[in-house]
């Protein structure tokens, strides 16, 4: 069956200006609570990072989950009443704290009073991070710039491949995949405390170098049938380019999603994450180039063909 992508772009460009508004409309919620479009971990932020877990092995301790309540007098009465509290896992059992920089007195009277009230510790499961307020804008500022000279190297390449229009929309779709990304993560910030480390700006730039990968494979094609079939309107250059290499692109993004989708099962807290952002950018990532970048050059070349094609203005 051959779809008429570009006939029906009105539902595709609905349906990613939905996902886009919800997307900037959540980040602007937690950029008001976290002042970051997604919510800032202690890699951008700084500070300091506890995390400790139950020794299960006397089942009485375990009877009940953690108590967020009994934590946070805790917390207040060591002067820490800012800090973010998270239970880790399905049990109940771990809890994560993210507080300021903590000195190593600090951090024995800290975890000496958790002890305390939770009982017995893990001392394999528990773990402490410290980073500072210095290194941790570094780290943000690295990653944004990585992510600025990524796109710029992109746009220079798609100009110098292809033509400088090509480049500019395939600018858009990669800034599409990137928001609905932010978007994704900035709800579970809000709704399950996800926090961003630099992992996350690691996936937004494969999820940048793979989107764009599938818009060229899409934007190589089309430009071969324009000299291929030079009498063919741009609308069905487009339509033959997109449903030759469809199911290259549905085949490339399944094996590759396959895979991510195993290690957000099946690994820790940290690479779960990692591994979820990449999913989700992925299949925003083919998405757009089938359905965004494909049918903006359509629009693109037809209304530049029409303009050409305007009679000039008769003489008086």
């Amino acid at each position: 069956m051959k779809l008429n992508i570009v006939k029906q772009r009105g539902i595709w460009w609905l349906v990613s200006g939905l996902l886009i508004g919800i997307s900037i409309a959540t980040m602007a919620l937690s950029w008001s609570q976290f002042q970051g479009p997604v919510r800032p971990g202690l890699d951008f932020i700084g500070g300091t990072r506890l995390q400790i877990e139950r020794d299960c092995s006397d089942a009485t301790i375990c009877k009940n989950p953690i108590e967020i309540a009994d934590i946070r007098t805790i917390l207040d009465g060591q002067g820490l009443e800012g800090s973010s509290l998270q239970l880790v896992g399905d049990s109940g059992q771990a809890l994560s704290i993210r507080t300021r920089n903590l000195s190593v007195d600090e951090q024995t009277t800290l975890r000496a009073a958790l002890a305390e009230t939770l009982g017995a510790v893990d001392p394999n499961s528990s773990k402490i991070d410290v980073v500072g307020p210095t290194i941790g804008k570094q780290l943000l500022t690295a990653g944004l710039l990585s992510l600025i000279v990524a796109f710029a190297g992109i746009t220079i390449y798609l100009s110098l491949r292809f033509k400088f229009d090509y480049a500019v929309l395939a600018l858009l779709a990669l800034m599409h995949d990137v928001i609905i990304t932010l978007g994704v993560f900035a709800i579970l910030g809000l709704v399950a405390g996800y926090e961003a480390d630099s992992l996350f700006i690691v996936a937004l730039l494969t999820i940048v170098g793979f989107s764009v990968n599938d818009t060229v494979v899409i934007y190589d094609r089309i430009r071969e049938n324009f000299k291929l079939m030079p009498e063919k309107g741009v609308n069905d250059i487009v339509n033959d380019a997109v449903n030759q290499t469809l199911g290259r692109s549905i085949n490339t993004t399944m094996t590759t999603v396959l895979p991510l989708l195993a290690i957000v099962i099946f690994g820790g807290d940290t690479l779960k994450f990692f591994a979820l952002a990449m999913i989700v950018g992925f299949i925003a990532g083919a998405y757009s180039s089938i359905f965004i970048a494909s049918t903006l050059l359509a629009w693109w070349r037809g209304r530049s063909e029409s303009i050409t094609e305007l009679p000039a203005p008769a003489a008086e």
